[in-house]
């Protein structure tokens, strides 16, 4: 279910040098920020928790998931490359297996890496903040690469759809409107570092059971919808 060929293609692709600068730009930003305010305030636990939950988990990761997510297959169905492809004797649930690996590697590769980096900047991993935002960090990259490689097999505006769900309904809804914050994958990761860091490091809305089940139904469903979308092209281009 895994073919080296797709996945050499994916990474290709999504570390081309624009995108490639894209990914680099955020986790640098966080990490020149932690450096600054820990020059600034010390070692604070609270101080961390605030930076990375509200930037590295709630900006940077579904940022970086939409690049990598839609970028694994958008662009190939936008201009019609999608077609060399399928018309390889390569299963179709193997291609959107592999492009989903490729696009978690990069995803976890541009913020979970960076989100451990800059919490043992903040505070040393006081209180296992860093630890703990790392967790959320991985489990976050694998569902919303899931929902954005989907999003990239459904629509050509799958960029502008993930940035709304990124920006508007996880970081905007998700703040002003408690009932919302069930339905964010933020909040499911979030759920697993508070079991990590403890409640006083880290507040989620979400149990860590319903969590759990969240995180996999979804990842599943986004992926298993995506193989059906795939299968639906054929090698003309026409569904």
């Amino acid at each position: 279910m895994y073919n080296p060929t797709v996945a050499r293609l994916t990474y290709r692709a999504l570390l081309g040098r624009r995108r490639a600068a894209i990914l680099f730009l955020l986790p640098a930003l966080l990490i020149v920020i932690s450096l600054a305010v820990r020059l600034v305030r010390g070692a604070d636990d609270g101080t961390a928790s605030d930076l990375l939950g509200g930037f590295a988990i709630a900006t940077m990761v579904p940022l970086i998931g939409v690049i990598a997510g839609t970028g694994a297959i958008g662009p190939e169905i936008d201009d019609g490359s999608i077609v060399y492809l399928l018309s390889k004797p390569v299963k179709r649930p193997t291609i959107i297996l592999t492009k989903l690996t490729v696009a978690i590697a990069v995803t976890m590769a541009f913020s979970a890496i960076p989100t451990l980096i800059a919490g043992f900047v903040l505070n040393g991993n006081g209180g296992q903040i860093a630890v703990a935002y790392t967790v959320a960090a991985l489990v976050a990259s694998i569902a919303y690469s899931a929902l954005f490689l989907l999003l990239g097999t459904v629509s050509r505006h799958a960029v502008v759809i993930g940035l709304v769900y990124a920006l508007v309904w996880e970081a905007l809804f998700g703040s002003l409107v408690p009932g919302a914050r069930t339905l964010s994958v933020q909040q499911w990761a979030l759920a697993l570092a508070q079991r990590v860091a403890g409640e006083d490091a880290v507040s989620s809305d979400v149990g860590l059971p319903a969590a759990v089940v969240l995180l996999v139904v979804i990842t599943c469903l986004a992926t298993w919808y995506a193989g059906r979308r795939l299968r639906s092209l054929t090698p003309t281009g026409e569904e």
